[in-house]
């Protein structure tokens, strides 16, 4: 009996062991990549239906996972909030308007709005108008709370404190207008006029424009470019190029280096433009508010599953960041002291989702990390294992499934034709969120969701790292890798 047992023991060792290495050669277009590239690879999938895994190639690798991320910070997110959950921005003063005139300043706070826009501002100042207010004797005063000053901790948003040329940097802050950013639309005048640049919000910027943008009939196309910088007096956008007169309005972002003073400076843009004057300056301060100040005008926040939509389809990364801190905002009373500090959930929520799926314990000197919940921090680490363990664990929950499920792209609908490339199984049966980064070495992988033809689900990751800055992996080739793999895979199920 007892050899039996043994004997029953070894045959089902060498089974596993078979079956593992069967998987562990199914992912052969990521297994060449990694060949070619001396990449840094891991990869899984597993069925839904069994648990079992179906193939897998160093699943338990951590490496930078990028805007993969967002897999963690979107299922942390519907686990704290419900899908419609809001977030205000308000204003208040302190007391109601006398005779048109509201005594003290105005104070602006957020409980952390990461999608309060240039229209928001025109709300704002409706019903401060509304209120009976037309002239504020004090100034903007804009509230950090619940944040507070928080430093920079990615390079990238360290080095845009001087200059930025894009606006996916924009440092975070519980108010920021644009997703922190400067809006402008440039217009082209008559053919060698300078063009017209103005606030997305149908107001003059309201810092320093230098240089010039001018209309020109000679150029077939339009070409110019437009800077941020920020100097001890304050910020500034510089500009230059042409613009084509049948162009049209171009629309530019470029992140502002301090966004909770750059919402307060736009906002009294725009009550000077609706009527309503504003005698003092615009300040930024810290510390909660009185209790006694009355409420003037509020907004809310597009509701949670669209910004999780927007997390996960266009990767916005403000959106992200900032959803991360007002979770730790949520769960605790003391202030926000940086990012890494409030993404530290995010970490403890896939060792909870390995442990529930059933994945052993990793060691503590090689655990899941995450600094951020945007992935901009090239420090993150995950397995490819770690985020079907979230995946898997999203699928089980069926009140907060549909929602995720829904933020992810589907190939065929994705918004960049790369992803549209490929056969009938990956554009239509396959649901994902991509990751990339170039700094400081190339990163790109999906994560997601295959849905076989019997109606059954597999979860899958796949993520690529370039070995060194000095040997990067064209994320086309990583894409064009795993798509592959998933079609051999979808053609068996």
């Amino acid at each position: 009996m007892k050899k039996d047992k043994k004997i029953g023991s070894r045959v089902a060792a060498l089974a596993l062991f078979a079956a593992s290495a069967a998987a562990q050669a199914e992912w052969k277009s990521l297994e060449a990549l990694q060949g070619r590239f001396d990449a840094r690879v891991t990869a899984v999938a597993v069925d839904l239906d069994s648990g079992a895994t179906l193939q897998a190639l160093d699943a338990d690798r951590r490496l930078t996972p990028a805007s993969l991320s967002k897999v963690v910070l979107a299922a942390a997110a519907l686990e704290t909030w419900d899908a419609d959950k809001t977030f205000a921005t308000r204003i208040v003063g302190a007391a109601p308007a006398a005779d048109g005139k509201l005594a003290g300043d105005l104070v602006v706070y957020s409980e952390g709005d990461a999608t309060f826009d240039h229209q928001d501002l025109w709300l704002l100042a409706a019903q401060l108008k509304q209120a009976g207010v037309h002239v504020v004797e004090g100034g903007v005063v804009v509230n950090a709370e619940p944040f507070g000053r928080l430093g920079c901790e990615t390079k990238d948003r360290c080095k845009a404190l001087a200059r930025s040329h894009t606006a996916y940097d924009a440092p975070l802050a519980a108010i920021g207008v644009d997703y922190g950013t400067w809006c402008v639309d440039v217009s082209p005048a008559a053919p060698g006029a300078t063009a017209r640049v103005r606030s997305c919000a149908g107001v003059e910027v309201p810092i320093p424009l230098e240089g010039a943008i001018r209309t020109s009939a000679a150029r077939r196309s339009t070409w110019l470019w437009l800077d941020r910088i920020t100097r001890p007096a304050g910020e500034a956008l510089l500009m230059g190029g042409d613009i084509h007169p049948g162009a049209g309005e171009t629309r530019l972002y470029r992140s502002m280096a301090d966004p909770a003073l750059g919402t307060g400076l736009l906002l009294r843009q725009v009550l000077n433009e609706i009527g309503i004057a504003v005698g003092g300056a615009v300040s930024v301060i810290d510390g909660p508010l009185p209790r006694d100040r009355q409420l003037l005008a509020q907004t809310q926040s597009r509701p949670l599953r669209e910004q999780v939509a927007s997390l996960l389809r266009y990767s916005n990364n403000y959106i992200s960041d900032v959803l991360t801190l007002a979770m730790a905002a949520e769960r605790t009373p003391e202030p926000v002291t940086s990012l890494a500090a409030a993404a530290r959930p995010l970490s403890d929520l896939v060792l909870r989702a390995r442990q529930e799926v059933g994945y052993p314990p990793p060691r503590d000197d090689d655990r899941p990390l995450l600094l951020s919940g945007s992935g901009l921090t090239p420090e993150n680490r995950l397995s490819a294992q770690d985020l079907v363990a979230v995946l898997r664990r999203q699928y089980g929950n069926t009140q907060t499934f549909p929602v995720f499920y829904g933020g992810l792209v589907v190939p065929g609908q994705a918004p960049h034709a790369r992803l549209r490339i490929g056969n009938a199984a990956w554009r239509e049966r396959v649901a994902l969120k991509t990751g990339t980064l170039t700094e400081p070495y190339s990163v790109f992988g999906t994560a997601g969701y295959l849905r076989k033809r019997n109606g059954g689900w597999i979860a899958f990751a796949a993520l690529v790292n370039g070995a060194s800055p000095r040997k990067p992996v064209p994320s086309a080739e990583s894409l064009a890798a795993i798509r592959k793999d998933v079609e051999t895979l979808l053609a068996k199920f």
